[in-house]
């Protein structure tokens, strides 16, 4: 089960009481800059998070401004589409409650359910996405830190997160070419244990480094891993099958 630690409380507790019942999800944005982003990108990690775990979702997005340009970074990051607005918030009735926002952001004095508080990020501007050839890289390099630990991406950190995803993508699309084999327990119950303790993806991501150096796991079991692991991680693993060597 996924556990979540709430800003509100300080306490790690269950992100939903109900597995089963309906959660509204919402991502609270005050800006356009690569904060926001990450909390959108937090937001979108939770929402996947909880569908694996069989729980439905309805992800929303409350912004005061810049909804477009947050719309369209989350479509370019690879994040869920969001529905807006307040209103439809307060219409659906009784269902969860989990809230996305940066440390220290504010929220409706009513709100309830859990907070998920996410340190700031800073670096390039937001605009930053619309001029990356591959816009996984800056989704890799807002993950590869604890969501409660403060990013800042200096020069060249897109560049070195770039050329990490091709190399990782090229070994999936090697691996893909050996007879599929089921991803083993050990390495599944290591990548579900990382992020259902508090969503930690850096986690997930040490354990497809640990994978890769493990002599007695097939390639086409390596395969599988990563494309179960993506199934979170959205960093589209699988994009270069046919493309290897």
């Amino acid at each position: 089960m996924l556990r979540i630690l709430d800003a509100k409380s300080g306490e790690t507790v269950p992100a939903v009481a109900a597995r089963r019942a309906l959660t509204r999800v919402e991502a609270h944005a005050s800006g356009h800059d690569l904060t926001a982003l990450r909390v959108l990108l937090t937001t979108d990690l939770l929402l996947r998070a909880l569908e694996l775990g069989g729980t439905p979702v309805l992800p929303l997005l409350i912004a005061h401004r810049h909804q477009v340009e947050l719309h369209a970074a989350a479509t370019a990051l690879g994040i869920r589409p969001f529905e807006d607005g307040r209103d439809l918030a307060a219409g659906l009735g009784e269902v969860q409650v989990v809230h996305v926002t940066a440390t220290g952001g504010t929220l409706p004095a009513t709100g309830a359910g859990l907070t998920v508080a996410v340190a700031p990020a800073d670096g390039p501007d937001a605009g930053v996405l619309g001029r990356l050839a591959d816009p996984a890289a800056l989704r890799l390099a807002l993950l590869d830190a604890p969501r409660g630990t403060a990013v800042h991406l200096g020069a060249g950190a897109l560049d070195a997160a770039g050329r990490r995803l091709g190399r990782l993508r090229q070994s999936v699309a090697h691996w893909a070419r050996s007879p599929s084999r089921p991803v083993p327990e050990k390495v599944r119950g290591r990548l579900r244990d990382a992020w259902e303790d508090d969503l930690d993806v850096p986690g997930v991501l040490a354990v497809l480094r640990w994978m890769e150096n493990q002599p007695e796991i097939p390639d086409g079991a390596r395969f599988e891993t990563c494309a179960y692991a993506d199934r979170l991680l959205a960093l589209d693993l699988t994009r270069d099958l046919g493309r290897a060597s």
